[in-house]
């Protein structure tokens, strides 16, 4: 009977899993940001300015930075709700959104010193849309943001640049524990509202 106690306690696992370094990197973005970019047309989405406010923080676990983000661009105002993580069969960043017009964007990103580099695939009516986004960390408290986009395996055009500072940190984890609706600091979004998000990936 003893032995098997042993066995049981040597097999049980050693608490709840945590987050990997990863992870961490992703730290960057808690917080709330503001932004301020403009876009040039594409197809039948205008251009224009754009601007965006948005809140993230760490989701319970800590292992995704969920974040808030609510702006207005040149289709009127938009808001998302997102999630930044970390696949680890796929050794990619992902992140997908959800925003007030009824879309789901997913993206994958990676990450080389201070860049972040997100791509994703999208529709826009019969036309096969492709997006990457590159996202520079200049300061702790400020990003550079580009958007090329690809319509049917064409050339990318720079459809959208901007810039965001953050404005306030965020709490820390508990251990329990962004042309579309907005811009993140780290990651890619695409939203009909005529502006894209990012953050990751930052």
């Amino acid at each position: 009977m003893m032995f098997l106690v042993i066995s049981i306690q040597a097999q049980a696992p050693q608490g709840p899993p945590k987050p990997g370094p990863e992870v961490k990197k992703l730290d960057y973005n808690i917080g709330t940001w503001n932004v301020e970019g403009e876009a040039k047309p594409f197809g039948p989405m205008p251009g224009g300015k754009f601007t965006a406010t948005e809140k993230c923080e760490w989701y319970s676990g800590g292992f995704f930075v969920m974040c808030h983000s609510e702006g207005t661009g040149p289709m009127g105002p938009a808001k998302g709700v997102s999630f930044m993580g970390y696949d680890p069969n796929e050794k990619v960043y992902t992140y997908h959104e959800f925003t007030n017009t009824g879309e789901a964007i997913d993206s994958k990103g990676t990450v080389n010193g201070d860049t972040w580099n997100w791509t994703a695939e999208s529709k826009m009516g019969e036309a096969k849309i492709s997006v990457r986004v590159t996202i520079k960390q200049v300061s702790k408290t400020e990003y550079t943001f580009k958007l090329e986009m690809s319509q049917n395996g064409g050339e990318f055009s720079v459809v959208e640049e901007a810039k965001g500072h953050k404005v306030t940190a965020a709490a820390p984890a508990k251990k329990s524990y962004i042309p579309y609706s907005g811009e993140t600091c780290g990651a890619p979004r695409t939203n009909k509202q005529g502006f894209f998000g990012a953050q990751y990936p930052a």
